[in-house]
C-alpha cells in the first residue's frame, strides 16, 4: 500500500526529550558508552560488558525515536544511529574470538553521539499503513551499512598499521591500541569476510528495491541520486570482491577501495537525508 508522508519538525526543542524515561535512558547509554569506551582503553576484562549494557540501553531508544506515535520515523539521525548500533551489536559478538576491543573504542563514542542526534533532528514521519515488504528492506539496508562500517573501520586500522611498518617506526603502536586488534593478516580477512557479507546484505536491499519498489515504497522506481551512489558503491565493493579472489587484491589498495565504497554508501542515503532534512528542509522517500 502507498504510505502518505508529511512533514515533521527537523529540530526539537533543545532538552525536550529529558521530559520523558527516554531521553533520560539516551543519557544513561551515552554516558555507558564513553564509560565502555575509558574500561576498554584501560584494558578491563569488564569492557565489553558495559559495551553490552550501553547497547542494550541504546535499543530501546532507538526503538522509540524510529517507531513514534504518528508512525514510522527514519531520517538521516535515526539511520546513522541504528548503523553504529548494528555495528557495535556485531562487533562485541565477534569480539568472543578475535581481539576488537581496540575498533570499539573508535565506534563506541560516535554511537554516543548519534544516539542523541534523533532527539534535535527528528526527520519525517512515514504516515499510513507500512508495506510488509519496507520495513524487512530498511532492517537488511541498515544492517549492510552497519556491517561496511565495520569494514571501513578495520580498513582505516589496516592503513595505519600499514604506514608504521613500511616506516620502521612502531611509536604509533606504543599507546597499546593495536594490542587490543588481530594482526594485520587477520584483520585483512575480518575485511572481506565483512565485505562479503555486507555486499550479499547490500544485493537483497538493490534487488527488493528495484524488484518490489512498487510493493516496498508505494510508487514505481526512481533513478535518484540515492539508487546512483548506492549502486555505484555496490559496483565498488563488487569489484573489490571480485579483484580480491581473482587477482588477489589486498593491503593499501584494498582498504582505500573499501573507504571509498563505504562513504559513497554513506553519501547515498545518510548524506542525503542530511541535505534535504536540515538543508533543504523537505521530505524524501525512504
Amino acid at each position: 500500500m502507498p504510505i502518505r508522508k508529511f512533514d515533521g519538525k527537523f529540530m526539537a526543542s533543545p532538552l525536550s526529550f529529558l521530559h520523558h524515561w527516554q531521553g533520560w535512558l539516551t543519557i544513561a547509554a551515552a554516558v555507558t558508552y564513553l564509560l565502555a569506551t575509558v574500561t576498554m582503553r584501560r584494558r578491563h576484562p569488564k569492557g565489553l560488558a558495559v559495551l553490552a549494557i550501553a547497547l542494550g540501553m541504546h535499543a530501546p531508544v532507538l526503538a522509540s525515536q524510529i517507531m513514534a506515535l504518528e508512525g514510522l520515523r527514519y531520517g538521516f539521525a535515526s539511520a546513522l544511529s541504528a548503523t553504529l548500533w548494528l555495528a557495535l551489536v556485531v562487533l562485541v559478538w565477534e569480539a568472543r574470538r578475535s581481539r576488537l576491543e581496540g575498533a570499539a573504542t573508535v565506534v563506541a563514542p560516535l554511537a554516543a553521539v548519534a544516539l542523541v542526534l534523533p532527539w534535535f533532528f527528528v526527520g519525517h514521519v512515514f504516515q499510513g499503513t507500512v508495506s510488509v515488504l519496507f520495513v524487512p528492506h530498511l532492517l537488511i539496508g541498515t544492517l549492510a551499512y552497519g556491517v561496511f562500517l565495520l569494514a571501513a573501520t578495520l580498513a582505516v586500522f589496516i592503513l595505519i598499521q600499514a604506514r608504521v611498518l613500511q616506516s620502521h617506526s612502531a611509536r604509533l603502536l606504543d599507546d597499546g591500541l593495536f594490542d587490543q586488534l588481530p594482526p594485520l593478516l587477520a584483520m585483512e580477512r575480518m575485511l572481506f569476510r565483512y565485505l562479503s557479507i555486507g555486499f550479499f546484505l547490500l544485493t537483497i536491499t538493490l534487488i527488493s528495491g528495484v524488484l518490489f519498489s512498487e510493493e516496498v515504497f508505494g510508487r514505481a522506481l526512481r533513478l535518484d541520486h540515492k539508487s546512483v551512489l548506492t549502486l555505484f558503491s555496490w559496483l565498488v565493493y563488487g569489484l573489490l570482491l571480485w579483484g580480491h579472489r581473482s587477482r588477489g587484491w589486498r593491503g593499501a589498495a584494498a582498504a582505500r577501495a573499501t573507504l571509498l565504497g563505504f562513504f559513497v554508501l554513506l553519501l547515498a542515503y545518510v548524506g542525503s537525508r542530511f541535505v534535504l532534512e536540515v538543508v533543504l528542509q523537505r521530505s524524501l522517500g525512504a
